[in-house]
């Protein structure tokens, strides 16, 4: 049986402010009277006021999980993860950070040292009702998500599935070479700046498809995201605006809360894929959220389904819930090339999980194979002419609305 469904989580949290430390109280206590809920039970086994009694704490309360803030007196947070990192690795560590430039990009700073994750303050912490919504609503998800992935890892066994694995389909990655890819596009959630902060640089310059990135953050955050993967990418990172075209050479980073989809300039004729393929324009939109998430990555990869069809290559890496399955299976049906990244490398394996169980992922991999992985496939068929693709290829086989986007 699982230890930690025979007790609850034991979760520390460090922060400085008496206001922030009262709501996480309240917050634990009222999750503890809650029946209906369906995560599992947790506690606050302590309560620390700055980084050096954060240390202090841990190496005495052993928690599950840690929340930590970032602004701290004695020792800031990104102090107290470093020494994390060599003392306590595998301790999962989510950081609590105001909704700001500078607290976006200290957050990207600490995701990149080793923190598994962040929540963002309430902006209005005097406000109780409003401050509790706020962090149930990021908090719990998380610390469940966060303290299982270990532990699931263990029983189950670690795999590394290759394009041999019988899970897998066979000949696809082969059988597909015919279709030059036209595009990549991506899905991540949880752990993913990290994510793409090891694959994006692997990526050359001369990279020769347009690649389109969907990462569940608010907006601040993908706007520091993109500047700081464009100072270690080869490729150009920018976050995405409304009609802008999209050619190789950019890689175009959804900005918080908007859907992001491939879109035309203009109506084309559909037989002429060349001429649809040069006038591809991003479209972001407001539409609700989907799968609780906006932007959403089915949106990206059904828009890119329907226009490149089989030219399409969607990978969806580490991330909680299930938000990219519906459009991996648009681009699986349509023929073209989905990847998952695999369970061991993955800070939560939720959303590539669903892919891979879906069966619809040509290849489950770790991180340090995709972007090799990626870059072989795109160069499969690059020197196939573009009219030997069959006419209707980029036809999805279900309507949008099947997949709920309409």
């Amino acid at each position: 049986m699982n230890t930690l469904k025979e007790r609850p989580l034991r979760v520390l949290a460090a922060d400085d402010s008496a206001v922030m430390r009262s709501i996480l109280w309240k917050l634990f206590l009222m999750h503890a009277k809650d029946r209906a809920s369906d995560l599992p039970p947790m506690e606050l086994c302590g309560i620390a006021r700055d980084g050096v009694e954060c240390l202090e704490q841990t190496a005495r309360l052993q928690p599950d999980v840690l929340i930590l803030d970032l602004e701290m007196p004695r020792l800031n947070g990104l102090g107290v993860l470093d020494r994390l990192r060599v003392e306590r690795p595998e301790l999962p560590v989510i950081m609590c950070s105001a909704y700001t430039e500078h607290g976006a990009r200290s957050t990207l700073e600490a995701l990149g040292r080793g923190a598994s994750d962040y929540v963002t303050k309430p902006s209005k912490q005097n406000d109780f009702a409003e401050a509790m919504q706020s962090l149930s609503q990021q908090l719990l998800l998380r610390i469940a998500a966060l303290a299982k992935e270990p532990k699931d890892k263990e029983k189950r066994g670690v795999r590394d599935v290759a394009l041999g694995d019988p899970r897998t389909r066979q000949g696809d990655v082969a059988a597909n070479d015919s279709y030059p890819i036209e595009v990549v596009v991506i899905g991540l959630s949880t752990g993913g700046p990290t994510a793409l902060e090891l694959l994006l640089p692997k990526l050359p310059k001369d990279f020769p498809v347009p690649v389109l990135i969907v990462q569940h953050m608010p907006k601040l955050f993908t706007g520091a995201l993109a500047e700081r993967l464009d100072k270690s990418c080869p490729l150009h990172v920018q976050e995405a605006y409304d009609n802008a075209a999209i050619r190789p050479g950019t890689v175009w980073l959804a900005p918080g809360d908007a859907h992001m989809e491939v879109g035309l300039r203009h109506a084309m004729d559909d037989g002429d894929r060349r001429a649809e393929g040069r006038s591809c324009r991003i479209r972001l939109h407001q539409q609700e959220p989907l799968n609780h998430c906006r932007p959403s990555v089915d949106y990206l990869f059904f828009s890119a389904a329907r226009r490149y069809g089989a030219g399409t290559l969607a990978l969806v890496m580490t991330g909680m819930g299930a938000d990219g399955l519906n459009g991996a299976r648009a681009v699986y049906e349509c023929g073209g090339v989905v990847l998952a990244q695999d369970e061991a490398t993955s800070a939560v394996w939720g959303m590539p999980g669903r892919v891979s169980e879906a069966g619809i992922a040509s290849a489950t991999l770790p991180l340090r194979k995709i972007a090799n992985a990626v870059k072989q496939r795109v160069s499969a068929g690059r020197s196939v002419r573009m009219e030997s693709v069959p006419s209707g290829v980029s036809m999805v086989s279900k309507r949008e609305s099947d997949y709920g986007l309409l």
